[in-house]
């Protein structure tokens, strides 16, 4: 802590940036045309709904344990999070495992587990990779 505070107090470094406004500006509008299939959207939209109702999905091992599950919000940043992951990767389309890799830091903060999950030791970790796990792949 002590290391922390006389960084402060000395103050930060100047950082140079890397790309322009304008340079990210442009990369979010390539990001924004990325194709994404169909079959995918419903794919988006399985997950999270197994996040509010893991039963009605046909994971009954977690019933009772999810007292929240993600909200439209969810869908909408797992969509985004899933077109950046395929941008960096350098492809123009969206793939399953885009969204499978993005899933867990999309959906973790976004399921609220029960008392009796948090009894099982479960965490939202292992909720989302069991409903990853579950949800069948188009």
């Amino acid at each position: 802590e002590r290391e922390i505070l006389r960084r402060s107090i000395a103050g930060f470094p100047t950082l140079k940036p890397v790309i322009t406004p304008a340079h990210l500006m442009q990369a979010r509008e390539v990001a924004r045309s990325i194709r994404f299939d169909d079959k995918l959207v419903d794919y988006i939209l399985d997950l999270v709904a197994a996040t509010r109702d893991p039963k009605a999905a046909g994971i009954h091992d977690l019933d009772g344990l999810v007292e929240f599950g993600g909200s439209p919000r969810a869908t909408l940043n797992l969509e985004k999070a899933a077109r950046a992951h395929a941008f960096l990767a350098g492809r123009a389309y969206v793939n399953s495992a885009d969204i499978k890799t993005m899933a867990p830091d999309v959906l973790r903060h976004r399921v609220s587990l029960t008392y009796e999950a948090e009894a099982e030791e479960l965490d939202s970790d292992a909720v989302v990779a069991r409903i990853l796990a579950s949800v069948p792949v188009p």
